[in-house]
């Protein structure tokens, strides 16, 4: 007797359609299925097995990866090479400009030398000879932080605009000062005497050979003989030898007009053409040509006409 589990399977012949049924119960039923599920997982791991080997084929073998990470590696060194050269190129440049810099700095503390000499400024109150005194309280909760490059090259450009603007106004400043001390220079002030006293004035007096009243041209300072006779300033030397009248005639002429005369001197100390600076010693006192005793004969003149010359002695007081 069948049961109503079982199961047949019909085949169908070629030849006359007839056909078989072959009775399946159920063990071989189960038979049937574990085969199909072995074929199935066979096949699936065949097909991971390939996958596998699909994907090893197309990955690299040691040696490439070795050649690409080395491929890696020298090119990394090569922008390490080029940005220590840029680095280096910057260093360079900066170390320039930092020579240049201090160049141009060495001249102004040269000009600012030239002030302190020159008594513009006292060297107390700028001593070139050492670096300005700074100072300040350390902060401790403020760490402070190296400058970067870019941060440097702007302080750098900062500092020539700064110097260039000082260089400008120190020209300037030693423009006016040249100009100034060579106007004091060429001012006529001041006695032609270290010592002496005034011994005759300007304008009409009594001849001192004659007693009659005639015009003197100057003023006499007496003296000692020998003492010195100097320049009220600066100028060129434009007669050095005796004159008639005025025994050894020194007559230097300042410019603008300006004459100034020395007569009388004992010796001459300086020759035609000679530049010579305010207080500079011309020539020493005497009483040559037509002098009753040792003084120098003092004139000022301008333009071809005698002027007081008191009044440029007084001008030494104001």
């Amino acid at each position: 007797m069948k049961s109503k589990d079982d199961m047949n399977v019909i085949f169908m012949g070629k030849r006359h359609g007839q056909s078989r049924a072959i009775p399946l119960n159920g063990a071989l039923l189960g038979g049937l299925a574990v085969l199909a599920l072995a074929i199935l997982a066979a096949a699936m791991w065949a097909g991971y097995q390939m996958a596998v080997s699909q994907f090893e084929a197309r990955q690299p073998g040691k040696s490439e990866l070795v050649a690409e990470w080395k491929a890696k590696l020298e090119s990394q060194q090569a922008e390490v090479a080029r940005v220590r050269e840029d680095v280096e190129d910057q260093i360079d440049a900066l170390t320039l400009r930092l020579g240049q810099i201090q160049g141009r700095l060495l001249r102004l503390d040269a000009l600012g030398q030239r002030f302190v000499e020159s008594g513009m400024v006292t060297s107390d109150e700028f001593n070139f000879d050492k670096p300005a005194a700074v100072g300040g309280p350390e902060e401790d909760t403020l760490p402070g932080d190296s400058y970067t490059a870019p941060e440097l090259t702007d302080m750098i450009n900062q500092l020539e605009r700064q110097i260039n603007d000082r260089e400008k106004q120190l020209r300037l400043l030693d423009k006016v000062a040249s100009r100034k001390k060579l106007e004091d220079e060429l001012y006529v002030q001041g006695r032609p005497i270290t010592w002496g006293w005034l011994s005759s004035k300007y304008g009409y007096r009594s001849d001192p050979f004659t007693g009659k009243r005639t015009w003197h041209a100057g003023v006499d300072l007496a003296g000692k003989e020998g003492s010195d006779i100097i320049a009220v300033a600066a100028g060129v030397v434009t007669w050095a030898s005796e004159r008639y009248g005025y025994g050894n005639l020194v007559a230097i002429d300042h410019g603008d007009g300006l004459v100034t005369r020395y007569a009388h001197a004992k010796t001459i100390k300086v020759n035609v053409g000679d530049v010579v600076q305010k207080g500079q010693v011309v020539a020493l006192m005497g009483s040559t040509g037509r002098s009753t005793g040792p003084h120098v004969h003092f004139e000022v003149i301008r333009n071809g006409k005698s002027e007081n010359p008191v009044k440029y002695i007084q001008r030494a007081s104001r």
